[in-house]
């Protein structure tokens, strides 16, 4: 991917915001903690930012925590948003158990056999990177996941493959500015 500037394209919102924003905000961040980067910006567009958290995908779903955020950071890493992949590492790898090792291979493209995933989280990672790749998936894949997820899951497991597409291009096309204590894709293989 081009090397692009490090300036953000669009300021984020800065309080006091408007009554609708503050309570999603609300919602959403933690006490005393700021809200990210990439919500502050969308709430330029508090319609935008409502849809944006309507259409999340963060509630319990039919896939374990750990299913969701495998897919997530696969997603984001093959869409090169360093940001929200960062995010979702600082936030939710260790809490469902990624180790560095399956954490830097979320980014690693190729033979995905060689990062130690279990065969359904193999799956999850050969899904990614079959609608990344060709907004399909392959008759031979499908069966293979029909046999290990319900089709509850497959739909959800779309869906959240396409709307971490969406962050993605969000995150890049806006040049959200990385969050301080999220991790960044230097130094971790490609």
């Amino acid at each position: 991917m081009e090397s692009i500037a490090a300036t953000q394209r669009v300021a984020p919102a800065v309080a006091p915001y408007e009554q609708a924003v503050s309570e999603a905000f609300a919602r959403i961040t933690p006490p005393g903690k700021q809200p990210l980067n990439l919500f502050r910006t969308m709430a330029r567009s508090p319609r935008i930012l409502q849809r944006m958290f309507a259409g999340s995908l963060l509630d319990a779903g039919s896939l374990t925590l750990r299913q969701r955020e495998l897919v997530i950071l696969r997603s984001c890493a093959r869409c090169q948003s360093e940001y929200e992949w960062g995010v979702h590492v600082a936030f939710f790898a260790s809490a469902v158990g990624l180790t560095e090792q399956e954490i830097a291979a979320t980014r690693v493209e190729g033979d995905i056999r060689t990062a130690g995933w279990s065969t359904n989280e193999e799956l999850l990672i050969r899904l990614v990177d079959a609608l990344h790749d060709a907004a399909n998936v392959p008759d031979e894949l499908w069966q293979a996941l029909e046999d290990s997820y319900t089709t509850e899951q497959l739909l959800e497991l779309i869906c959240l493959t396409g709307y971490y597409h969406t962050i993605s291009f969000l995150t890049n096309a806006l040049r959200i500015e990385p969050e301080n204590y999220a991790p960044r894709f230097h130094g971790l293989p490609k």
